[in-house]
């Protein structure tokens, strides 16, 4: 009986050592810790702040909803052909109330913004968005008004009021109202973006070929009642509305609301500052752009809120949202 209860136990015993081990490098794969999600999501604003250089030397002047149109439209259809799925249901309302958000409302503004001001303070109007998602936050997430989020919001939005108010900031109306329009309408696309979450099954790259799809067939008929026929291309031409298009709009876009999804949305658009800080350096080393003492301080006081908000407060692992039956 003894040598019998011993050859039962050997093969109860060996199996289970290398199943739990086979399934913990597979959790690992799926976690990505919090500091590379950060890292992958400041892409975007670093690489949408070349969007006023490559504006202003690139792009023919005085065509800011063709620039919007060519930046959303064939990026679009790319990523949705890479998606493989089209809204259903709800979904249509919200990828079309997105789409103009976050794109059709948006891209036009920040072209305007980007042909009246110089680069630094036309990306800079951008950094007053955490102030704006703070509150929205509260009122369509249901979060409390956390009061490190509001310190670093108001900071960053102080940085703003100090580089719009310097002298040498060659201030223009139509300029300043189309950035702070545009900040506006994607702080409110930021909100709704992790309010709604991504339905079951669908890849982020799809969700972004929604959102640039529908922005891209919004401004078709309102560009060419506007603005008439397309500019006259030259390769200069072609090769900002490329970089626009594919790596700021397709790329950068698809990074960022993946990013959003698993950050607290403050904290991702906290990485907002980043842009005018990218804005700013490439004015100053390619144009010869000067900033005084008062604008310095507050691109310094906006790239500090960005990188203090990073440090602490926010919730690690968050995840994107399960959505309704």
């Amino acid at each position: 009986m003894s040598s019998s209860v011993k050859t039962l136990k050997t093969p109860k015993t060996l199996p289970a050592r290398p199943a739990r081990n086979s399934e913990k490098p597979a959790a690992r794969r799926r976690a990505l810790p919090l500091a590379a999600v950060t890292a992958l999501a400041a892409f975007a604003p670093l690489v949408w702040g070349t969007t006023y250089l490559v504006t202003t030397d690139f792009l023919p002047a005085g065509h800011p909803l063709f620039a919007g149109l060519a930046r959303a439209l064939p990026a679009g259809l790319v990523a949705l052909a890479l998606g493989r799925a089209l809204p259903k249901g709800v979904w249509l309302f919200r990828a079309a109330t997105l789409g103009l958000l976050n794109i059709g409302f948006f891209f036009p503004l920040l072209f305007i913004s980007a042909e009246h001001l110089p680069g630094g303070v036309a990306a800079t109007l951008g950094a007053a968005q955490p102030l704006v998602v703070v509150f929205l936050a509260v009122a369509v997430l249901k979060e409390r008004l956390l009061f490190w989020r509001l310190a670093w919001a108001v900071t960053g939005a102080a940085g703003v009021g100090f580089v719009v108010l310097g002298r040498s900031a060659g201030m223009d109306v139509l300029g300043v109202a189309a950035g702070l329009a545009g900040t506006a309408s994607m702080a409110l696309g930021i909100v709704l973006t992790k309010k709604w979450g991504r339905p079951a099954g669908v890849r982020p790259i799809a969700m972004v070929g929604w959102q640039l799809t529908a922005g891209g067939l919004f401004l078709l008929p309102v560009t060419l009642l506007v603005e008439g026929f397309p500019p006259v291309f030259d390769a200069r031409s072609v090769g900002g509305y490329l970089w626009l298009g594919l790596v700021g709009g397709l790329l950068a876009y698809a990074l960022w609301f993946w990013a959003i999804g698993r950050l607290p949305v403050t904290r991702a658009s906290l990485l907002g500052f980043l842009s005018p800080l990218m804005a700013a350096t490439l004015g100053v080393l390619l144009k010869g752009e000067s900033f005084g003492p008062l604008q310095t301080l507050g691109l310094v006081l906006a790239f500090g809120a960005m990188l203090l908000g990073q440090l602490g407060g926010g919730r690690p692992g968050g995840r994107l949202p399960r959505p309704a039956a």
